[in-house]
C-alpha cells in the first residue's frame, strides 16, 4: 500500500529532524513531533518500512534508509528554499516562517527547486553540506561566533530570540559561563543577556 504523498513526506522530514537529536527518532518522539497518536505512527512507520524508506534498529529507533534519507533531504531542501522566499521577499515574521514553509514545500515545483538561494540547503541530489555548526551552549568564556541557525522552530522561542536580536548571521560572544549547568552571559552588540543552557543548546553557531 502506498502512503499518501504529503503524509509520507511529513513523516520522512520529522524522522530526519529527530535523528539529529541525541534521543533519536522513536515512535513516541515522532508522535510528539507530528501531534499524532503513537498507534497511528506505528502503522505509518510499518508502511514506510515496506516501501524501503525506513528500518528499525535494536534500540527501537526509526532509521532512514539510503533512499529514505535522499527523499527526506529533498524535502528539507524545499522547506528551506520556501523559508528563504518567505523571509527575503515577503518579509514574513521569523516566528511564522516555519509553519508557512511546511505548506509550500509540498507544492514547490521541480523548476523552482532548481534555483537555490541561501545556505544550508541540501543539493538537488539529496546531499547536505556540513556547516561545522555547534550549539552555543558548548562555547566557553571569551569565545566569539556567528549564529547559523536555531534547531527549534517553536514560534514562542523564535519570538523571544528575535526580541534579543539573536538572529541568524548575528555575531555573538560568550562573556561568562556559570558553573554547575548555570546560564551563559552572552553579548550581542552592546547588549548582554543571560541564556539558560536549554535555550543556548538550540542556537547553533559557527566560528
Amino acid at each position: 500500500m502506498t502512503v499518501r504523498s504529503e503524509n509520507r513526506e511529513e513523516y520522512l522530514e520529522a524522522i530526519f529532524k529527530l535523528a539529529q537529536q541525541p534521543e533519536g527518532a522513536t515512535v513516541g518522539h515522532i508522535a510528539d513531533e507530528l501531534g499524532l497518536a503513537a498507534p497511528s505512527v506505528s502503522q505509518m512507520v510499518a508502511r514506510l518500512a515496506e516501501e524501503g524508506l525506513v528500518t528499525r534498529d535494536r534500540a527501537g529507533h526509526v532509521v532512514l534508509t539510503k533512499e529514505g534519507r535522499r527523499e527526506a533531504l529533498r524535502l528539507v531542501r524545499r522547506h528551506r528554499l520556501s523559508e528563504r522566499f518567505l523571509t527575503d521577499y515577503l518579509d514574513l515574521p521569523w516566528d511564522q516562517v516555519h509553519a508557512e514553509a511546511c505548506k509550500l514545500e509540498h507544492v514547490l515545483s521541480d523548476e523552482v527547486e532548481e534555483r537555490p538561494h541561501g545556505r544550508a540547503i541540501p543539493s538537488a541530489e539529496g546531499e547536505l553540506a556540513d556547516e561545522h555548526a555547534r550549539p552555543l551552549a558548548e562555547l566557553g568564556a571569551g569565545q566569539k561566533s556567528t549564529i547559523s541557525f536555531v534547531s527549534d522552530e517553536q514560534p514562542d522561542l523564535l519570538r523571544y530570540l528575535s526580541s534579543l536580536g539573536l538572529l541568524p548571521q548575528t555575531a555573538v560572544a560568550v562573556e561568562d559561563v556559570a558553573p554547575f549547568g548555570g546560564p551563559l552571559l552572552v553579548r550581542v552588540g552592546r547588549a548582554r543577556y543571560a541564556l539558560g543552557r536549554e535555550v543556548a543548546g538550540k542556537i547553533f553557531v559557527r566560528a
